[in-house]
């Protein structure tokens, strides 16, 4: 997640699958398949102005579409999070 200055814009998207994805059909399907659920999720979870890197992994392909769109939504949720300090051993 990279947010550009000034924060402007809608939130943008990039997408990629590497060769342990599978062959070039496989990652061609993983990629659509992100772009799929990027359009419908990002515009409700993404914060606007910034940019998102999805890489598929080896089950993107097969994974069940409402499970694709779980995965997405809590993970676009949780870099929303403001983050908490981390504690450490002097805490």
């Amino acid at each position: 997640m990279i947010a550009r200055k000034p924060a402007e814009g809608p939130a943008r998207a990039g997408f990629t699958a590497s060769k342990k994805v599978g062959n070039a059909v496989q990652r061609n399907r993983a990629r659509r398949r992100l772009k799929e659920a990027a359009r419908q999720i990002l515009p409700l979870h993404g914060l606007p102005g910034t940019d998102y890197v999805f890489i598929a992994r080896a089950g993107t392909a097969a994974r069940e579409w409402e499970a694709l769109l779980d995965d997405m939504k809590s993970a676009l949720l949780s870099l929303a999070a403001p983050s908490r300090p981390r504690k450490t051993a002097k805490d």
